[in-house]
C-alpha cells in the first residue's frame, strides 16, 4: 500500500497567496496554478489584467514541473536541438512546458506538488514562483 504525500487546497492559497504579492511587488499581472504530485490541478487564480496565454500556460508549468520533479527552466536549457533530451516539449499531449515559471514543491524530499507561473517575462514568473516557494516552507 502506498502513503501519498501531497499538497491540500489550503497549502495551494499559502503558494497563490505569497505568488500574488511578489507579483503586486513588480508590477506584473500573473495567473498561478498548483497542482498535486501528479499533474492533477488544486487551484488556480487569474489576476485582473493577466494574458489569457498565462491560464494554460501556468497549468502546464505546474504540470511539467510535478511530474518531471524539476523545474521547468532546467528543461529550457536541456531541450536544445542536438541534445538527447530534444523533443520532450512534444511529450504529455503537448503540455510538456520548457518556459522557466514552474516549479516542484517539495517537503522533506518529497516532491507533493508543483506551481506554475506565468504572465510576465520568464525571469518574472520565476521570481514569483520561487518567492511563493520560500514562503510557503517557512509556514
Amino acid at each position: 500500500m502506498l502513503n501519498i504525500k501531497r499538497l491540500s487546497l489550503g497549502d495551494a492559497h499559502k503558494l497563490i497567496k505569497a505568488a500574488t504579492a511578489q507579483a503586486n511587488k513588480i508590477g506584473v499581472n500573473m495567473c498561478f496554478s498548483v497542482c498535486d504530485e501528479s499533474g492533477n490541478q488544486i487551484a488556480f487564480e487569474r489576476m485582473d489584467g493577466a494574458k489569457v496565454l498565462s491560464v494554460n500556460l501556468s497549468a502546464d508549468k505546474a504540470f511539467t514541473a510535478a511530474i518531471s520533479k524539476r523545474p521547468t527552466h532546467e528543461y529550457n536549457e536541456l531541450c536544445q536541438p542536438g541534445s538527447l533530451v530534444f523533443g520532450i516539449h512534444t511529450s504529455s499531449g503537448g503540455r510538456f512546458s520548457t518556459v522557466g515559471g514552474g516549479y516542484p514543491v517539495s517537503v522533506r524530499g518529497t516532491i507533493v506538488g508543483a506551481i506554475g507561473v506565468s504572465g510576465g517575462a520568464a525571469e518574472e514568473d520565476m521570481v514569483c514562483a520561487e518567492a511563493a516557494l520560500k514562503s510557503f516552507l517557512k509556514s
